[in-house]
């Protein structure tokens, strides 16, 4: 199964947070490529037991994806981040 994700990375002090939004998923890492490895590392991790405990399906289903061909894809797709300031 192929499964299409969004990837954000922050800086944090001197680590890297990456986080998966669609799946509720952060790690982290010493840098850009640690984070992103550790990243797809606990997706899987997740996405794995998720499914040996019989609830993937209904994870994926309540986060959204859709099966379209041979990925799981999202109806939304993110098409821009930036910073804005709001003053209360």
């Amino acid at each position: 199964m192929r499964i299409r994700l969004t990837e954000e990375l922050w800086r944090e002090g001197n680590m890297y947070v990456a986080y998966c939004p669609e799946l509720d998923v952060p790690s982290c890492g010493e840098t850009v490529e640690q984070a992103k490895r550790n990243l797809k590392e606990v997706i899987l991790i997740h996405l794995t037991e998720t499914a040996k405990m019989g609830t993937l399906d209904k994870l994926l289903q309540d986060a959204g994806f859709d099966q379209t061909q041979d990925m799981l894809c999202l109806n939304k797709e993110l098409v821009g981040f930036t910073p804005i300031e709001v003053v209360v």
